[in-house]
């Protein structure tokens, strides 16, 4: 993106800026992500190098993280012989993303 080109709204909805009009577009940028939801980058060079997003954004992202990282955590359990699919597989999701709700309020 050429650097007059202010803030550009991308074909998958994220609204664009080049580090070099960052400044001059800073707060039009924010409050689209603080009251559009509209998610926003900003760009070196053409590529994304950085994102804005809503703070409920990246809470739910932190939480659906903890859950991942929990789901991978018991797949990894190195107490499982040749059914630990099995063992797995019996565990719920609920159990899982209790879990990790837990870990992230901590």
């Amino acid at each position: 993106m050429a650097a007059d080109q202010g803030i550009q709204i991308k074909a998958d909805g994220v609204a664009e800026v080049s580090m070099t009009d960052a400044r001059a577009h800073l707060t039009q940028l924010i409050r689209d992500v603080r009251y559009g939801g509209r998610h926003s980058a900003f760009t070196e060079r053409g590529q994304r190098s950085a994102y804005v997003v809503p703070p409920d954004f990246y809470e739910q992202a932190l939480r659906d993280r903890a859950i991942i990282d929990e789901l991978h955590r018991r797949t990894q359990d190195p107490g499982a012989g040749a059914d630990s699919y099995d063992k797995v597989k019996s565990r719920t999701i609920r159990d899982a993303i209790h879990s990790a709700a837990l870990a992230v309020d901590d």
